[in-house]
């Protein structure tokens, strides 16, 4: 049965939301695009660009775990961000197009897990930026009848996309790996639309759609 609730976003197309809370809280959706910019998203893109698949099934990360879940609830789960955020709203589009019918797109920023409390989720403004990424390439396909909390990320992501590279390298979790000698990495995933594929998770394994 549908979330009824105030937080549920079942009355827009395009929802957002933050982490596992933020997929049960928002009512069903038949697609659900996780996004974790320098985490699955970008592991997922490299397996998918390399011909590669990517096995979730016993994957422990809390992005990984995101993604089986939404899939266990019945939806079509495609891993997306700034990389390729134009190619996932195509994407999204042909699922549409081939299901004849209004599809509804839940948008999820897997956040990152605080330490100090396995089950909570830290704000990430790089998720947040390809989150953005995502629902203002959904809406440029005039997919766009978006949530407040959708409308909101993809407006800022639309105001602040000349300053991508900088805020994502600057960003704690770009900082982090840079210092752990990954910069050329988040500076890869800083790259708007570099990338065509879509990941898409199937049976717990991603491969390209």
């Amino acid at each position: 049965m549908p979330n009824t609730s105030a937080h549920a976003q079942s009355d827009y197309q395009v929802r957002l939301e933050w982490g596992d809370a933020g997929l049960a809280r928002l009512a069903p959706a038949d697609v659900v695009v996780v996004v974790q910019t320098l985490g699955l998203t970008a592991h997922a893109l490299s397996a998918c660009e390399h011909g590669a698949d990517l096995d979730l099934t016993e994957d422990a990360d809390a992005a990984a775990r995101l993604a089986r879940a939404a899939e266990a609830a019945g939806a079509h789960v495609v891993i997306g961000g700034l990389r390729n955020a134009a190619a996932v709203a195509t994407h999204v589009m042909a699922v549409q197009h081939e299901r004849g019918a209004r599809t509804s797109i839940s948008v999820i920023a897997a956040g990152s897990v605080d330490d100090a409390d396995a089950t909570g989720v830290r704000f990430a403004v790089d998720d947040l930026l390809g989150a953005g990424a995502v629902v203002a390439a959904l809406g440029d396909l005039g997919i766009d009848h978006a949530s407040p909390d959708a409308a909101v990320a993809g407006e800022g992501f639309r105001a602040l996309g000349g300053a991508v590279r900088h805020l994502l390298t600057a960003s704690g979790n770009g900082r982090a790996l840079a210092a752990d000698g990954e910069r050329e990495a988040v500076l890869a995933a800083a790259s708007r639309d570099a990338a065509s594929v879509v990941p898409v998770l199937h049976d717990g394994v991603v491969s390209a759609a």
